[in-house]
């Protein structure tokens, strides 16, 4: 094989590279960098997502949920044009659910409140940047679809989140609570109790989905979860025989 000498010919070959290089590492599709923030030196997140796929295991608010929560607040708030800080996000979306499993739940408090407190014990060892600590509790208190959040990160994951209450993975998510030996906990005992959460989810999520972006998505997935709900009443005689 020849080896290329002229100079111009080699200059093409190393910015063909870097371009490659840059496409591979970060598609046009799903590359955020100029809309996110975020600390240089990320080796923290291994240990958090480790962490968070180690202890959270549960089909409606486990780690899989987590990672779906951070994907698509990024990807709303990418639509808006809105810049966040990626360390905050990740973070609180992927320890936002760690008060709802067992070992971390505290009695009386809700679960958003309650891993508000823990997060930090969490963060603290791994590298996390700890001066943003504030912002990550403030959005996971107000990840639920019916409390308010403030600012960027808190905003979107609360409207991610919410909108995994409805549509095809908001039916998978609850029927997923099922609990038949009242062991789980926010588990539910039976079926008819299910179509009852989903029922109240259709009613109440749609308008506290407060983003722009995240608003567009409502019509799709409340459609679907009502014309689901529709034929399983049907099918069920009106939930009777569920």
């Amino acid at each position: 094989m020849g080896r290329y000498s002229s100079q111009g010919t080699s200059d093409m070959n190393v910015k063909a590279f870097i371009v490659t290089a840059s496409l591979l590492i970060c598609p046009m599709t799903s590359c955020l960098a100029a809309e996110i923030q975020a600390a240089p030196d990320a080796g923290w997140r291994e240990k958090v997502r480790h962490f968070a796929e180690a202890n959270f295991k549960h089909p409606a608010w486990g780690y899989s949920h987590s990672v779906r929560d951070y994907d698509l607040a990024r990807q709303l708030a990418a639509t808006d044009g809105v810049k966040l800080d990626d360390d905050v996000l990740f973070a609180a979306a992927m320890l936002h659910d760690m008060a709802a499993f067992p070992g971390y739940a505290a009695k009386d408090v809700d679960h958003a409140d309650g891993a508000a407190e823990l997060v930090g014990n969490v963060l603290k060892d791994t590298g996390f940047p700890m001066g943003k600590l504030q912002a990550v509790q403030s959005a996971i208190r107000t990840h639920m679809f019916f409390r308010d959040p403030v600012g960027p990160e808190a905003l979107y994951l609360h409207d991610a989140d919410a909108l995994e209450w409805l549509g095809a993975i908001g039916i998978a998510r609850l029927t997923a609570t099922v609990d038949l030996t009242g062991t789980i906990i926010g588990g539910s005992p039976d079926g008819p109790t299910v179509v009852k959460g989903l029922q109240a989810n259709l009613q109440a999520v749609p308008q506290r989905v407060l983003s722009k972006a995240g608003q567009a998505l409502v019509p799709e997935r409340s459609a679907f979860l009502k014309r689901y709900l529709e034929l399983l009443g049907g099918q069920t005689d009106d939930f009777k025989k569920l």
